[in-house]
């Protein structure tokens, strides 16, 4: 697993590293950075687990057979939004699929269409993946936000703010339980809770 730090790696560097097919290392940093996120919109789509791994799959491919092409250029749009398209277009595909397959009759199946074409297309109906993307995405940034958090702060510091901020226990019952001051309580809540949205904002000021 990448440090935290790179989790959300969509720098110029490793956009230029993932140009060369071969480097595994990058492509695998991208892997485990971004399944989650389209596994995770693909199920609020409304596919099956194994649809939306079929889709995380996909959209890798498809990311890796325009990748030697794609030129980062910040005027035009963000990486985000380009994956976020791939993926939608990877789900309208599946239901696609499921659409020549219903009523008790099997239709042919609508071949994937090329990614050039797919680009002069008209967007597709179904789910408003758009929506779920950024609500997955702000899900995704947070939890990685989180993570940087944890790996700054002391055990203790972070139990004392996951149990009061987070699962709403109550300061003095937090206190008692950890054996720790109410003041130390309230100051570990404020002090992380600044610590994230200052994480938070860094992660998405990097895909601006």
């Amino acid at each position: 697993m990448p440090p935290p730090e790179d989790l959300i790696p969509t720098r110029q560097s490793l956009l230029e590293r993932l140009r060369r097919w071969d480097d595994q290392c990058s492509w695998q940093e991208f892997f485990d950075s971004y399944w989650g996120l389209i596994y995770g919109v693909a199920r609020k789509a409304g596919l099956n687990d194994a649809d939306a791994q079929d889709v995380v799959q996909e959209t890798i491919i498809a990311t890796a057979r325009k990748m030697p092409e794609f030129r980062y250029d910040p005027s035009v749009g963000t990486f985000k939004a380009w994956l976020m398209r791939l993926t939608r277009w990877r789900i309208a595909d599946h239901f696609r699929r499921q659409q020549y397959e219903r009523d008790g009759q099997r239709h042919p199946r609508e071949q994937p269409l090329d990614l050039a074409l797919l680009e002069q297309q008209p967007e597709p109906g179904g789910p408003d993946v758009e929506s779920l993307w950024e609500e997955e995405w702000q899900r995704h940034v947070f939890d990685l936000a989180l993570s940087r958090v944890r790996q700054q702060n002391s055990p203790l510091q972070f139990q004392m703010f996951q149990l009061h901020a987070m699962h709403q226990v109550p300061a003095r019952q937090v206190a008692k339980r950890l054996g720790v001051k109410l003041s130390e309580v309230y100051f570990a809540k404020y002090k992380l809770a600044a610590q994230i949205r200052k994480e938070v904002q860094a992660l998405e000021e990097a895909l601006s």
